[in-house]
């Protein structure tokens, strides 16, 4: 079903609303200077999610709320919005415009629909907290500078922010701690098992090795590993049918899935092919 739907999304990247972080983006922008200027929140009070008032017609706010963003601060604002932008940019460069369109509209869906039955306001921080995860999975080695000094890459920050939203499983009351997770389900419907991207390569090879030790121990068979595939193992099917290109992350192979494309990456170490589905989405290997 995800392959289906990878390749339907692959098909029409085009459909869809282009450059869509650009206009959330300029109108939240619009929103916050209009805000300071008339020294009020009557607009944000306007835009925001109100289950009250969605329930007595104002259906609007349902797709408007994310345009409240307030960092805390015109600087910080301003700041958060053009990352937020680049953000948006690369991962609708990477996933075409459909998908990166869908994967935004889920992510508000999903908290109207949570909101609407067990009260609460949807906040825009999980949902943009949604879309840096998505880009630190896609690139986990891109760095951001903490304090605009340090240097730290962008799976530190994505892992800190996964154990946030687990402490609030246990740190707030029911139905309200399930709030970042509602927020966080378009990141895990959308990448699956890829969310492991997130953890660095070496970190997955290590464990790898670990459990290939412990499994010689509890079994006589061997696992059959191909050398150009670094760490990743592959079934004995896949050895025994010829092949040409074999996808180093998944094992997937041009005879085991003809439908797929592979492509060779250039900033990995080395000769590594890699699927359609994995070659801007997967970790260099240095």
């Amino acid at each position: 079903m995800r392959s289906k739907f990878e390749r339907f999304c692959f098909k029409n990247r085009n459909k869809g609303i282009p450059n869509l972080m650009l206009y959330i983006v300029l109108g939240t922008a619009v929103v916050y200077i209009m805000t300071q200027m008339a020294q009020n929140y009557v607009l944000y009070a306007l835009l925001c999610f109100d289950r009250t008032a969605i329930l007595h017609g104002q259906v609007w706010r349902l797709i408007t709320y994310p345009l409240t963003f307030d960092a805390g601060g015109l600087l910080f604002t301003a700041i958060s919005l053009l990352c937020y932008y680049s953000i948006g940019r690369a991962m609708e460069n990477i996933w075409g415009t459909l998908r990166f369109n869908l994967f935004y509209l889920t992510g508000i869906v999903m908290m109207d629909i949570f909101c609407l039955i067990f009260g609460g306001r949807a906040d825009v921080y999980y949902l943009n907290m949604s879309l840096f995860l998505s880009y630190a999975t896609l690139f986990p080695d891109a760095q951001f500078l903490l304090m605009f000094i340090i240097p730290v890459r962008a799976w530190i920050f994505a892992l800190l922010d996964l154990i946030l939203v687990f402490y609030g499983l246990i740190a707030y009351p029911f139905p309200y701690n399930l709030f970042p997770v509602v927020a966080l389900a378009n990141y895990f419907l959308f990448f699956g098992k890829d969310v492991l991207n997130v953890i660095p390569l070496s970190w997955r090879a290590n464990a790898r090795r670990l459990f290939r030790k412990t499994s010689r121990k509890s079994k006589k068979a061997k696992p059959i590993v191909f050398p150009s595939a670094g760490s990743y193992e592959a079934t004995t099917a896949s050895v025994q049918a010829p092949y040409t290109h074999r996808c180093t992350v998944c094992g997937r192979t041009d005879v085991s899935n003809p439908e797929l494309e592979f492509r060779y990456c250039s900033k990995c170490k080395g000769y590594h092919c890699y699927c359609q589905d994995h070659i801007n989405n997967h970790a260099h290997i240095q």
